[in-house]
């Protein structure tokens, strides 16, 4: 065990969720919200990306905040229905870190009750610590609230713990707090989002099996 504790994001990094869940739900609000929007799943992952969904959906698509609650009830429905598959060897890498009597906690986007219903589902060790989109805004990533809280909770060094992420919010989470930044690489293959991943984290992989090997 490498690191006492290992902060995984959830969508794209646990669960292959983006492609499968979110944007086809984010697809059914903007029927009812921007029929006159489109857009492309590799342009969804570069929204998320840089600047943000909530930011997208605020600053660019100019959502209410009535319209993003209907956003919302509408992805909340679509997940009901829908549960996300976890990546391969992602179950292995959990038990063995629970096994050795490490930590493992969540830090997402998503709310937390959806984040247990896909460990549930996919058989993964429940978390210690979640911090979802349940949270209040200032204290939701990239905030470094969620790090602080689960450092001083387990008497944590911010060397014992790493970050594991696909997107930019995780990693300036990380880097704020001083904490190691994995790039979760295997849930796309878009060039900017790969490009500034590779080049930015501490550590870059595209394969699960990698990271498995990396953090025993």
């Amino acid at each position: 065990m490498k690191y006492k504790c290992i902060v995984f994001d959830h969508d794209d990094t646990v669960v292959n969720s983006t492609a499968t869940i979110h944007y086809p739900a984010f697809l059914e609000a903007l029927k009812l919200l921007r029929p006159q929007v489109t857009i492309s799943l590799d342009d969804y992952f570069r929204e998320n990306f840089d600047p943000g969904f909530t930011e997208y959906c605020t600053s660019k698509l100019h959502m209410t905040e009535e319209e993003m609650e209907i956003e919302v009830e509408c992805w909340k429905n679509y997940v009901s229905q829908h549960t996300a598959k976890a990546y391969d060897g992602m179950r292995e890498i959990m038990e063995r870190q629970k096994a050795e009597g490490g930590i493992i906690c969540v830090v997402s986007h998503s709310y937390d009750f959806n984040i247990k219903k896909d460990y549930e589902a996919n058989h993964l060790p429940m978390p210690d610590m979640i911090f979802g989109w349940e949270c209040p805004p200032e204290q939701r990533k990239p905030s470094t609230y969620p790090l602080e809280l689960i450092c001083r909770k387990y008497d944590l060094k911010s060397s014992e713990m790493v970050v594991v992420d696909d997107l930019k919010p995780g990693y300036d989470m990380a880097k704020n707090y001083n904490v190691p930044f994995v790039g979760a690489g295997w849930s796309n293959d878009i060039p900017e989002i790969r490009e500034f991943m590779k080049k930015n984290s501490d550590y870059y992989f595209t394969k699960v099996e990698d990271l498995k090997r990396f953090l025993f």
